[in-house]
């Protein structure tokens, strides 16, 4: 069975940082495009930062120069670095993934159980 799990969410002050990391696990031919998104609290869910398999990026514009997006493929991990958090920026951070489970599967957006993240002012 296939699983996202992020980690790395927490409480911290405004003008903090924090790294959020999110790996796949369990059995999988293949992953591409991975990604973060954020959902605040009566909000909808939104894009924060993807990532694709040749490393190109594509950042929300409330988050770029801030946020900085990663992966490390032979880990089948993706990392957020959040440097100088604002309030605002207070929401669970749910990880996202493109993956086939086998060569002939075909591929799917999987997503994680969400870190929260708590920015104190």
């Amino acid at each position: 069975q296939v699983q996202l799990v992020e980690s790395g969410g927490g409480l911290v002050q405004a003008g903090g940082s924090l790294r959020l990391s999110c790996v796949a696990s369990g059995s999988m031919f293949a992953i591409r495009d991975m990604g973060w998104y954020r959902q605040a609290k009566g909000n909808q869910r939104e894009l924060v930062a993807t990532i694709t398999l040749g490393n190109n990026t594509n950042y929300a514009d409330s988050v770029k120069g801030r946020f900085t997006i990663s992966r490390d493929n032979a880990k089948n991990t993706v990392y957020l670095q959040i440097n100088s958090l604002k309030a605002e920026d207070t929401a669970v951070y749910y990880c996202n993934a493109e993956m086939r489970v086998f060569v002939s599967s075909p591929w799917r957006f999987y997503w994680g159980q969400g870190t929260q993240v708590t920015v104190s002012s």
